[in-house]
């Protein structure tokens, strides 16, 4: 079945692909391993070298691939642009400290010689999503090829072009051909690929039924993963918050990406003193959003990716309000041509509801109103997920209590929760393990040797060696 790359501003299908077949699936995966064993040998001067390079690519050209991602998935086309910057800013992170990341780490012990090597483990197959087709490949792709693995891309099915795209980036950074590759190929493939003994490790970023799948896959194969996974993050205002800002930062959080963010704040926890306030400015801010074709400058919320996403959206909305949560607005499908659902709050939730522990993929928020400060953090804990949180209180106590209790892998203090290349980014719980980005997005995918270098009584340290 082909590949279609379509346009959900207006369910046009831009382009069609024919996924690899097993002859052609097979002989990218020798060129990968073949690839890797030329260069684990390159120096990082050379590697650093090859990103900046494609950091100058992403940069520049983020007019041209910028539109790319729009037309694919629908972006509104200034976010598409600035993530193209972003996916450069990365690879200008690990231009800059990837060396250092992985220099040998001498430890002091009683031998002539001791330390720790950070070695590659060769071709890494990342199984990516299509809201953020750019910086989330980029992501794992920058440490990856820093610490000299070979990177397979399996992306999603409606984002092929954005796929090929950056396997042109990568090959005109001037990257070793076959370092980088775009696989398309449909999910069935996926289980086949991570049996490969070829493919030393995994990444996806996913449902969390895709995680469990990979994950299960990879750890029968003894082969490290990495799952960055679903979220239902908590946005938790308390009284003393700066409220105009948390408004304004509630509304820009929750509908950022056409509300296609795992990060996105979904699940707004406000103390009943400012609960009226709250809700009617996030009600004004959310009406007032320009909802339109994301190709256009002014365009704030754009459609969401695909026909099933959209629908899925307007199923768990009108499930909600059959149980009783009350639509304070949107809650419609607007009569035009693509996928586009309009902005929508709900409140008065039900705990039997649907959706009251799910994660909704689209420009719908939750509100809820909480007491006092324990029912917020009780609230906000109430998830299977536990990816990020953001938290709006100026009492430094407050603070405190809320990065040490709220159960996530990101707690933002007035901010709204992002990922930013110098800071470890993934979740805990239903929201998968291990992380991107940071010192420990590289070492993810790394050998840690460890070497003794006998000197001057090894006959006395080999015999305290076996004794133990």
């Amino acid at each position: 079945m082909p590949i279609a790359s379509i346009d959900p501003a207006t369910g046009e299908t831009l382009r069609t692909f024919e996924p690899l077949d097993g002859a052609a699936l097979e002989a990218r995966l020798a060129r990968s391993a073949a690839a890797f064993r030329r260069y684990r040998r390159t120096s990082l001067p050379e590697r650093r070298r090859w990103l900046e390079r494609a950091a100058a690519l992403l940069e520049g050209e983020q007019d041209a691939l910028g539109r790319i991602m729009t037309l694919e998935m629908g972006k509104p086309i200034a976010a598409a642009r600035a993530e193209a910057a972003k996916c450069a800013l990365a690879c200008r992170y690990y231009v800059e400290h990837g060396e250092r990341f992985l220099a040998d780490e001498p430890v002091a012990t009683d031998a002539a010689a001791s330390w720790v090597r950070y070695e590659p483990l060769g071709p890494v197959l990342a199984v990516m999503p299509w809201n953020f087709p750019f910086w989330q490949v980029v992501r794992f792709a920058a440490p990856a090829l820093m610490a000299g693995n070979t990177a397979l891309l399996k992306h999603a099915a409606n984002v092929p072009q954005c796929a090929l795209a950056l396997e042109d980036v990568f090959r005109r950074a001037g990257f070793p051909e076959d370092v980088f590759q775009a696989l398309l190929v449909g999910t069935d493939a996926v289980a086949g690929i991570i049996d490969d003994p070829r493919v030393a490790a995994v990444t996806l970023t996913g449902s969390t039924r895709a995680g469990r799948a990979v994950g299960a896959r990879a750890g029968d194969r003894l082969k490290p993963s990495v799952l960055e996974l679903g979220g239902s993050d908590p946005f938790v205002v308390l009284p003393s918050a700066d409220l105009d800002a948390a408004v304004r930062t509630a509304v820009t959080a929750r509908t950022i990406n056409n509300g296609q963010s795992c990060i996105a704040a979904k699940r707004f926890i406000v103390h009943a003193d400012v609960w009226d306030r709250f809700v009617a400015g996030f009600v004004e801010r959310t009406a007032a959003l320009v909802v339109g074709n994301p190709l256009d400058e002014a365009t704030q919320v754009g459609p969401l990716a695909t026909r099933e996403q959209r629908d899925g959206v307007a199923r768990q909305v009108e499930a909600a309000v059959a149980a009783g949560a009350r639509l304070l607005h949107g809650g419609r499908t607007p009569a035009r041509p693509g996928w586009y659902y309009e902005p929508t709050v709900l409140a008065d939730l039900p705990v039997d509801a649907p959706v009251y522990e799910e994660e909704i993929f689209g420009p719908v928020a939750l509100l809820f109103r909480v007491p006092d400060l324990d029912a917020a953090i009780a609230l906000a804990n109430r998830t299977p997920f536990g990816l990020g949180a953001s938290a709006w209180t100026r009492d430094p106590a407050e603070q405190e209590r809320l990065v040490a209790e709220l159960e996530a892998g990101m707690v933002f203090v007035n901010a709204m929760v992002a990922s930013d290349p110098r800071l470890p980014f993934g979740g805990i719980k239903g929201s998968g393990y291990g992380r991107e980005l940071s010192l420990h997005g590289l070492r993810e995918f790394v050998n840690a040797k460890t070497v003794w270098v006998a000197g001057a009584g090894a006959e006395q340290a080999d015999a305290r060696a076996a004794a133990e």
